[in-house]
C-alpha cells in the first residue's frame, strides 16, 4: 500500500472495519436498483419475443449480481493488466439493453451471448488503442458522459416511482427517501454523512412497510444457495451480424467507461494515465466475456457509485472491493 492503513481518504488505504462494512452495504444498495433493472428490461423484452421462459428471469438477475461482484473486485484490486486499481463499482451497462433485445429476439439467446463474448474479446484487444483517446476527454466531455448515464437511469427510476398502478403514494415514498438522504447529508455529524444514501433507502423501506407497500411473496419458494450455471441457454453462436451489432455497443460502453475513469481519477486525486485507462478498459472486456459465459451482459462503471465516493469522501478501493465480495454472495443466494 502506498498510504498508511489509517488514511481514510487514500485510494490505497483501508478504513476501520465498521466504516468499511457500512460503506460496503451503501455501495451495494446504491447500485442495486440499476443492477437489477437491466436484467428485468432485457428479460421482459426476450419474454415478449418468446425467447425466454418467464421462470428463467430470476437467473438473469442472480447471475448479473454474481458477475457484477467479480467485475467490481478485478478493477479495484487489479489482476495483472486488468483493472485500474481505483474505487470503481462495475455493473451491467444500460447501453446494452436495446441491442441485446434486438439480437436475442431475432437470432435467439445462444447468438446473443456469443455476440457478448466476442464483444468482450474485442474490448480487450482494442483497449491499448482506445486508451490513446484519453486526451479527447476534457471535463466537458467526461461530465457530459456521466450526466447522460445518469439521465438514462432516470427513465427507469421514473417508471418505478410511478409504478404499475400510478398510485400517488409511490411518489410520496420516493420524495420521502430523497428527503432523508438530503437531511442526513446536510445536518448529520460528519461521521454519519457517508451513510446518507443508506439511511434514505432504509427510511424509505420502513415507511413503505408501514404503509403496506412492501410485498414478501415468492421469497420462500427460492433456493438459499445456487451457483450461476454457465451456458445455461445453450452453446454460444457467433453470427457475424449479431457480433457487429454488439461490437458497436461495446465501443459505446468503452466510451462510457473512459469518461467514468477520468472522472473518478479526478475525484480521488489520482489522474488516469494511458496505462491505467487501458487496464481499466481491459477489465471491462474481461467482465463482458465472463458475462457472456454466465448468461449476463456487457459491464461498465456505475456512475452513481462514483457520486457516492465523492459524497462519502472515502476513496478506498478496498471498500469497493468488499462491495464486490458482497455482490458475489448475493449472486450465490437467490432467496
Amino acid at each position: 500500500m502506498r498510504s498508511s492503513v489509517s488514511d481514510r481518504s487514500g485510494v490505497d488505504s483501508l478504513p476501520p472495519l465498521p466504516v468499511t462494512l457500512v460503506l460496503t452495504v451503501q455501495h451495494v444498495l446504491a447500485m442495486y436498483a440499476g443492477a437489477v433493472a437491466v436484467p428485468l428490461v432485457i428479460g421482459g423484452g426476450l419474454i415478449a419475443a418468446g425467447r425466454l421462459n418467464p421462470g428463467d428471469l430470476h437467473h438473469l438477475i442472480v447471475a448479473d449480481l454474481f458477475v457484477s461482484g467479480l467485475a467490481t473486485i478485478v478493477p479495484s484490486v487489479g489482476l495483472w493488466r486488468f483493472g485500474s486499481r481505483l474505487p470503481l463499482v462495475q455493473g451491467v451497462s444500460f447501453a446494452a439493453a436495446a441491442p441485446m433485445i434486438a439480437v436475442g429476439s431475432d437470432h435467439g439467446l445462444p447468438a446473443m451471448y456469443g455476440a457478448v463474448i466476442a464483444t468482450g474479446v474485442l474490448m480487450i484487444a482494442v483497449a491499448p488503442v482506445f486508451s490513446r483517446l484519453t486526451r479527447y476527454f476534457p471535463p466537458l466531455v467526461t461530465g457530459t458522459i456521466v450526466m447522460v448515464v445518469g439521465l438514462s437511469l432516470s427513465g427507469v427510476v421514473a417508471g418505478w416511482v410511478r409504478g404499475d398502478d400510478g398510485d400517488p403514494l409511490n411518489v410520496l415514498l420516493a420524495v420521502a427517501t430523497v428527503v432523508v438522504v438530503i437531511v442526513v447529508h446536510r445536518f448529520a455529524p460528519p461521521t454519519l454523512r457517508p451513510v446518507a444514501v443508506l439511511a434514505g433507502l432504509v427510511g424509505g423501506t420502513v415507511l413503505a412497510q408501514l404503509l403496506g407497500r412492501v410485498s414478501w411473496e415468492g421469497v420462500g419458494g427460492t433456493a438459499w444457495f445456487a451457483v450461476p450455471q454457465p451456458f445455461m441457454f445453450g452453446v454460444p453462436q457467433f453470427l457475424p451480424g449479431a457480433v457487429v451489432t454488439m461490437a458497436v455497443c461495446g465501443l459505446v460502453v468503452m466510451t462510457e467507461t473512459s469518461g467514468d475513469l477520468v472522472s473518478v481519477g479526478r475525484i480521488v486525486g489520482r489522474p488516469v494515465d494511458r496505462r491505467t485507462m487501458a487496464d481499466g478498459l481491459r477489465a471491462d472486456g474481461l467482465s463482458t466475456v465472463l458475462g457472456g459465459i454466465v448468461n449476463t451482459f456487457p459491464y461498465t462503471v456505475f456512475a452513481q457509485n462514483i457520486g457516492l465516493v465523492s459524497l462519502s469522501r472515502v476513496r478506498s478501493r478496498f471498500v469497493v472491493a468488499a462491495a464486490g465480495v458482497l455482490l458475489v454472495v448475493l449472486g450465490l443466494v437467490p432467496r
